[in-house]
């Protein structure tokens, strides 16, 4: 059976045409093609809409000469080879700290890591996780209510770095609170002691508008809150040691290294809730938003926070960690800004990089010496 249109024909004139009759099934088949055709058409209008609105960056991702003006005459020599060469032609800076003493072993692009920081998008997710737990708001397996039947946990919304979940904790917590944690755990203060050219990260005395997202949004994206790579740095080190918040120091020469003394901050009273919040940033790492870091490493256990957002046309890609293994831990922050390739992926990739070549090298074996062993070291509890 066809279903072809049916042509009667009959003597044309000027003003006659051919008569053409549709069968049923004809007529079905062309309604169908054209309900196809206008929808085909409605999704490509759809999918044009969408581009108009994509986010426009005025920053490259990528720069050169990275490292001018870099001291380096006091850091690790293999951790510093390491960031550079996981770095690459990024535009970017890496920060490795040793968290034992708050010894920064290498800062690479250190004109980036002293500066006034960038928005911390999805690494604030750490700071407000440790006042919920502090709180006694949430334990690491606390549903959390996130619309209709949605329910997830803190180690799941860490380890995806789940917006909804955080914005919904700032808002149980309070702004008053959230701040007095972020304050209390290094954010809006200088980091380093005595490392010249610093400058401070900002935290708002009040919460930023509810036009902007009220403090969800400070909880979940850092939306009105600037942090520098050393801050970050100094916190994830307290985490990493178990609760001791000690000043950065930069050594600048080998007779800095020799005679350094480790200087405490504060301390902080998170040692109890430190396990709630591993399982999160191990979750990263393992299957999480920081997975990207297994493409290079997986010879250790990693735990880690990554961060993607974008301010006035500069993308921010943010990756904090550190190294839980039998010869020490290191801790280790990767800060990008640029244009569409950097977000926080990349930078936990980058890290992965950074940790393998360590491992190569060395770094993690046991008995390794570094340049400060054999120093008398003392450790101070001072105010700068």
């Amino acid at each position: 059976m066809s279903w072809a249109a049916h042509i009667n024909t009959h003597t044309a004139t000027k003003t006659n045409s051919k008569k053409v009759s549709e069968t049923p099934r004809t007529r079905r088949r062309l309604h169908h093609l054209a309900k196809s055709r206008t929808a085909t058409v409605t999704r490509t209008s759809l999918s044009t809409h969408r581009r108009r609105y994509y986010e426009r960056f005025h920053m490259s991702s990528f720069a050169e000469d990275l490292t001018n003006g870099d001291i380096t005459a006091g850091e690790d020599s293999i951790v510093r080879q390491a960031a550079i060469d996981a770095l690459g032609n990024m535009n970017g800076t890496v920060v490795a700290i040793e968290p034992t003493s708050g010894r920064v072993l290498a800062m690479v692009n250190q004109k980036l890591a002293l500066s006034a920081g960038a928005q911390p998008c999805s690494t604030i997710k750490i700071p407000v996780a440790l006042a919920a737990l502090s709180e006694g708001l949430i334990s690491k397996e606390t549903p959390v209510s996130l619309g209709a039947h949605y329910r997830m946990n803190l180690t799941e919304a860490l380890a995806h770095s789940n917006n909804a979940y955080f914005e919904a904790l700032g808002r149980r917590l309070g702004f008053e609170k959230v701040a007095y944690y972020a304050h209390e755990y290094g954010l809006g203060e200088l980091a380093g002691y005595d490392i010249p050219g610093e400058q401070l990260g900002t935290y708002p005395d009040e919460v930023i508008s509810e036009k902007l997202g009220g403090v969800g949004k400070m909880c979940s994206f850092g939306e009105g809150v600037s942090m520098t790579p050393l801050q970050l740095g100094a916190l994830v080190s307290a985490i990493a040691n178990g609760g001791t918040l000690y000043y950065l120091q930069h050594p600048t020469t080998p007779e800095e290294v020799a005679s350094f003394q480790p200087r405490i901050k504060r301390q902080l009273d998170i040692a109890p809730v430190i396990p709630e919040l591993s399982d999160g940033m191990a979750g990263a790492v393992q299957y999480g938003t920081a997975r990207s870091l297994r493409l290079n490493f997986n010879e250790e256990e990693i735990l880690g926070k990554t961060g993607t957002c974008s301010h006035e046309g500069t993308r921010y890609g943010w990756f904090a960690s550190y190294a839980n293994t039998s010869a020490g831990r290191i801790v280790i922050v990767v800060f990008l800004q640029g244009g569409r390739p950097t977000f926080g992926p990349k930078a936990a990739e980058i890290a992965g990089r950074m940790y393998r070549s360590m491992y190569d090298h060395d770094f993690f074996v046991v008995g390794r010496t570094t340049p400060s062993d054999g120093a008398a070291v003392k450790t101070l509890s001072t105010n700068p």
